[in-house]
């Protein structure tokens, strides 16, 4: 047997029988089109060999995983702009065996099963190809972890391209990436006032010290729910910002006491195990705003290359008149992460703040974000929480058209009452404001779902979840499966639903029986809905989800594509 080593490409058309089923004509000659316009040329620019084409695929051999790789995106990018044909890629570098024209063995079965491990418009490598790389290419690659897979005895370390970090620097298998700009995360502040009840004030300031650096788009900046993480825990920092994927960390402490507070902070590259910067602040209450823009304004100062707006006014936010109300807000924002039966609470609590100042937009923000969440969480659903999202949220942009939270209160809102334009505005406005909003892409990410782009969709939740890699809340995984099902991808979009029935979804086992039934599966549908009916709520109308993606959908046939799912499960729609 002659053998070579070679970097192997395994590339699917995805839902390719599917397409057939409903167009074959079509399909064959939009296929034909797509290899000769955009695969062959890509790969005849990076000397790859086409070693032989199926159906929905292709297998190519190169002689240089850079070679490859870079073929990879270049096709990817342009399948994207030109063409509704989605592809899934997978690359692997090993041993091949030559017989003929054609190649065999585990160097080209593993690249197959890399490319099933990839989404729709995405790229799977394997660690040795992903090695190979170092920083010869302009493109960034995430750790995706270990998978076992068909026919493979040992469990392969995957790397997923990631579209949104091109340039980034690629470090080794074991260290994942960290993106060219700066990259920090703020761990949660010690609560050092002695009272436990206080620890919504210590994370307060630290989620607004999160906020305020994230507005900066010369930064890496990573989400509350998965700094947080590390709350209480005796942290090695070094190994926080390897799991968290950062090269810098914040931390520090809050005490509280009485009309006085003092805060420490201090800035840390993790990687070299060095402190940069450190101060103590010690203030009257009221002067808390300053400090927290006065800690943002020296970390910015001195992360390399000096952030150019470090000289500037930080905070675009407009501080509460009263600190009682601000109060009422730091409370309503620490138990509405833990969303359920505390969106109530929450709801109580921004109210009040309102009640003390009748004009402070977080409240009137808050408000519509837990009224929007209460919408699927069920805890107010019966009593039209959909038009006071709407309410609340338009007033916080009056009050504050500059501030992110507010336009992306009021987007949320508008994208839920089925106003995809005005959502666009508002959420593409709270985009700008702050491109480090993992909040924010998510919901970018649902209104791209829904308006007739999922792989855009798909794109964006990994984005998200590059800021926010542990949250299990604020980033659920329906952005993903729902984008799934629009593309029609009902295999992804199952996969995806199952490892969501661990969370308090209710609704999770009717949506996997509806792709089921798409997919022709009535044995496994049934199953589903029988344990989706034993969750449901008593007062539940199981009609709502099903008006609210009407209501979700821009496209006619995206709502005729959910209808026809809906009937298939026996409901009367």
């Amino acid at each position: 047997m002659k053998r070579h080593l070679a970097a192997v490409m395994a590339l699917d058309v995805v839902g390719y029988s599917r397409l057939m089923g409903e167009d074959e004509r079509g399909t064959f000659e939009k296929l034909k089109d797509h290899r000769e316009s955009v695969i062959a040329p890509a790969i005849a620019t990076h000397n790859g060999r086409i070693v032989k084409l199926m159906g929905d695929g292709a297998l190519i051999e190169f002689s240089s995983v850079v070679a490859a790789v870079e073929a990879a995106i270049t096709i990817q990018r342009n399948t994207q702009e030109r063409s509704s044909i989605r592809l899934r890629i997978g690359i692997n570098l090993g041993d091949v065996i030559e017989d003929d024209d054609d190649i065999y063995g585990d160097g080209v079965n593993l690249a197959a099963r890399l490319e099933a491990l990839a989404e729709p418009g995405g790229l799977c490598i394997s660690a040795l190809a992903f090695e190979s790389l170092e920083k010869k290419v302009a493109a960034a690659f995430v750790d995706h972890g270990r998978h076992q897979v068909k026919n493979i005895e040992r469990p392969v370390h995957v790397y997923r391209w990631s579209r949104e970090e091109a340039g980034a620097t690629l470090l080794s298998a074991s260290g994942g990436v960290v993106p060219s700009k700066p990259s920090i995360a703020v761990l949660p502040f010690a609560n050092m006032s002695g009272d436990r009840e206080q620890e919504y004030f210590s994370d307060g300031v630290s989620e607004d010290i999160i906020t305020e650096l994230s507005r900066f788009s010369e930064l890496v900046v990573i989400a509350r729910n998965s700094s947080f993480v590390f709350k209480g825990q005796n942290v090695d920092l070094r190994e926080a910002a390897n799991q968290l994927g950062v090269q810098y960390i914040v931390e520090g402490s809050v005490r509280k006491a009485g009309n006085r507070v003092r805060v420490t902070a201090q800035l840390i590259d993790a990687a070299a195990g060095s402190h940069i910067w450190a101060d103590r602040y010690d203030r009257l209450l009221e002067d808390i705003f300053d400090v927290q823009d006065d800690v943002v304004r020296a970390i910015v100062a001195v992360l390399p290359g000096r952030i150019a707006a470090a000289g500037t006014v930080v905070s675009k936010r407009k501080p509460a008149s009263n600190l009682t109300a601000f109060d009422y807000l730091l409370r309503g924002n620490h138990v509405l992460v833990r969303r359920g039966e505390r969106i109530r609470v929450a709801l109580t609590h921004f109210h009040k703040a309102i009640e003390v100042d009748p004009e402070y937009p977080a409240a009137h923000a808050g408000i519509a974000i837990a009224e929007g969440m209460s919408i699927w969480d069920l805890s107010t659903f019966n009593d039209h929480p959909l038009e006071r999202a709407l309410e609340y949220g338009k007033r916080a942009v009056d009050l504050d058209p500059d501030d992110y939270r507010c336009n992306a209160a009021y987007g949320e809102a508008l994208r839920q009452a089925g106003h995809h334009e005005d959502a666009r505005h508002y959420l593409g406005r709270a985009r700008q404001l702050n491109p480090n909003s993992a909040q924010v892409m998510g919901f970018w990410a649902m209104l791209q779902g829904y308006t007739g782009e999922p792989a855009g969709a798909i794109e964006t939740y990994h984005a998200a979840a590059r800021l926010d890699p542990f949250s299990q809340d604020n980033l659920r995984k329906e952005i993903l499966a729902e984008s799934y099902y629009n593309l029609r991808d009902y295999q992804a979009s199952i996969e995806v639903l199952k490892a969501m029935l661990k969370l308090p979804i209710f609704y999770a086992h009717q949506q996997i029986a509806i792709a089921y039934a798409q997919m022709g599966e009535l044995k496994a549908m049934e199953h589903h809905m029988a344990a989706y009916r034993a969750n449901l709520p008593d007062s539940y109308d199981e009609i709502l989800l099903f008006e609210s993606h009407m209501r979700l959908c821009a496209l006619e046939e995206d709502r005729e594509h959910w209808r026809e799912g809906y009937r298939k499960t026996g409901l009367d729609v």
